[in-house]
């Protein structure tokens, strides 16, 4: 017998209408249960790997992949860190900030709030701060007008638009013959920016370095550098480098230190996803066994009259492992389509049931992303489909075997 009438024989057992309903039945199921299975699986995999990328690129803009800091908070000499910092091959660019904790007021509004001075053009080369802006321009924060940009859960929660007037009050405060007078300057509102995760849009706010200077009287001093560089993942090398070459005691981090804790637990959870899922794919692979089992009883007669005509038991096995394979392959093929057709437009599918049901997927407070965000990895698409065609193989491999062993004079004993 040859190969060629084993795979047409298989293939007609799964086009074939069968005698019985039930068989056919469980057969679309099968089928059915493992294109959802892997759909789910390319979709959730999508979403992690979103939400990753997703994490690093809104932290990172805002943090910074590095950064030296004085060990008392006041870094003196910031022009020539700057320059050895630039100097080096591996630093795309280096900004200085000055960072503190204020209490922002607004008429009847108040939030406590971190502020952040910068130098406006070096920060966008750092951060990128400038593509995020909402309203105005990160360049209005000049020194001596007094300007702040605020995020926009911040200006939100404060009532605030573009032109306003907001008190600045801090916690060092002058001592006076009354006592002690907290510090407090009335800053202007020049512009709105939207990172997207609500520990920044709500908590941070940007004033000129120079006005932050006055405003925490540091003098010529600042807190710290920023530095983006060539290589994310060589950051913390690179940083020490800089550092060794200033010859100053610093504290240095880079953004690995400071939110590994993120990375790692979205690592962790992609892990734990995907073998709960791959559990989802076995069980409906698992179903081809039943499924073939329920054919093999169907089809005794069938197979007593193949092994009269001369089938080998081998041809036997081959015919239903083609039969179980065609129902995985399919399976497999239709959720791989369906899931990369999903991923894809995830972000406009969610879009429109957020307008038409007024609901809100991912609520801005409690998240760190506000949006859902994916994106497909042919990688993870390849592996699931791998794993999923291998399952499916295996699982006919017992109903086959049986079949094989099937007797011609016990199938047609009866009949």
């Amino acid at each position: 017998m040859s190969s060629s009438f084993e795979f047409w024989i298989g293939s007609r057992y799964v086009r074939s209408r069968s005698s019985n309903g039930f068989v056919s039945l469980i057969s679309a199921i099968s089928m059915l249960g493992i294109a959802i299975a892997v759909m789910v699986l390319i979709v959730v995999m999508s979403v992690v790997n979103g939400f990753e990328r997703e994490l690093k690129d809104r932290l990172l803009a805002m943090t910074a992949h590095a950064s030296i800091e004085g060990v008392d908070g006041k870094l003196p000499s910031s022009a020539a860190l700057l320059e050895l910092a630039i100097a080096d091959e591996q630093v795309r660019a280096a900004a200085p900030y000055v960072n503190g904790q204020a209490l922002l007021v607004f008429e009847r509004q108040l939030s406590g709030a971190e502020l952040r001075g910068i130098e406006p053009q070096l920060e966008n080369d750092v951060s990128g701060i400038g593509g995020v802006m909402q309203e105005g321009d990160i360049t209005d924060l000049q020194a001596g007008d007094f300007n702040i940009v605020l995020g926009v859960e911040l200006a939100d929660a404060m009532q605030v638009g573009i032109g306003d007037k907001v008190t600045v009050t801090l916690a060092q405060g002058r001592v006076t013959p009354l006592g002690v007078v907290p510090r407090y300057k009335r800053f202007t509102v020049s512009g709105v920016y939207r990172v997207g995760m609500y520990e920044f849009d709500r908590r941070l706010a940007f004033i000129n370095i120079n006005d932050a200077q006055k405003l925490y009287r540091m003098h010529d001093s600042v807190t710290g550098v920023r530095l983006a560089v060539t290589d994310i993942y060589a950051a913390a090398d690179i940083v020490r480098r800089v550092a060794l070459q200033y010859g100053e005691v610093v504290l240095v981090s880079d953004w690995t230190r400071r939110h590994v804790n993120f990375f790692r637990s979205i690592q962790i959870t992609k892990s734990i996803l995907f073998v709960i899922l791959l559990l989802v794919i076995a069980v409906a692979a698992f179903n081809i066994v039943s499924t073939l089992v329920m054919v093999v009883k169907d089809k005794q007669a069938d197979i007593a009259i193949l092994r009269t005509v001369g089938a080998r038991p081998l041809s036997i096995l081959k015919i239903f492992v083609t039969q179980g394979s065609i129902i995985g392959i399919a399976g497999t093929l239709a959720g791989v389509g369906l899931g990369i057709l999903l991923a894809q437009n995830l972000e406009s599918i969610i879009e429109f049931f957020e307008a038409v049901f007024g609901i809100k997927f991912l609520a801005a407070d409690v998240y760190f992303i506000s949006d859902l965000p994916s994106e497909l990895r042919y990688g993870d698409v390849a592996r699931i489909a791998i794993i999923s065609l291998a399952l499916a193989l295996a699982s006919t491999l017992y109903p086959a075997w049986v079949a094989a062993r099937t007797a011609p004079a016990e199938a047609l004993r009866y009949d």
